[in-house]
């Protein structure tokens, strides 16, 4: 992509509970990356986070969106959820750390990786959340 170019904007609905169409908005980012020339070690971080914030929303949420806006300079994930909330995000953010019913854990999700997987992968990672109304997770991964 070249500096002058727009940014590219991408938004997935994310259904409650929908494991089959679970990581289908991350995985269409990955391949826009791809097609555009991002380098490989660039588009791992990006998919990692995405599928980890998308995944997020199946299981914990009522539903919600997965957004990326694509620039030259950054990719910027934004996953927006309506649900119950994070009550305390510190602890949410802790390795092994999960809230995911033990059906959800059962399937082999909900093991309290998602956040710290997609803190290890953001150069800018902010989470805001309203308990009883939804959660936003802005991601913000650099090309460098």
């Amino acid at each position: 992509m070249k500096d002058n170019t727009p940014a590219l904007e991408l938004a997935f609905p994310v259904r409650a509970r929908d494991f089959l169409a679970g990581g289908d908005g991350a995985a269409r980012i990955r391949q826009v990356l791809q097609q555009v020339g991002f380098q490989p070690a660039i588009i791992r971080r990006v998919a990692i986070a995405a599928y980890e914030a998308e995944m997020n929303i199946v299981i914990h949420s009522f539903g919600g969106e997965l957004k990326a806006c694509i620039t030259p300079e950054a990719i910027t994930i934004t996953a927006l959820d309506t649900g119950p909330g994070i009550p305390d995000i510190d602890l949410a953010m802790q390795e092994g750390y999960s809230t995911a019913s033990r059906e959800i854990q059962e399937m082999g999700f909900g093991a309290g990786m998602g956040l710290p997987n997609i803190r290890r992968c953001a150069d800018e990672l902010e989470i805001t959340s309203t308990m009883g109304e939804g959660t936003r997770v802005k991601i913000v991964i650099y090309n460098r």
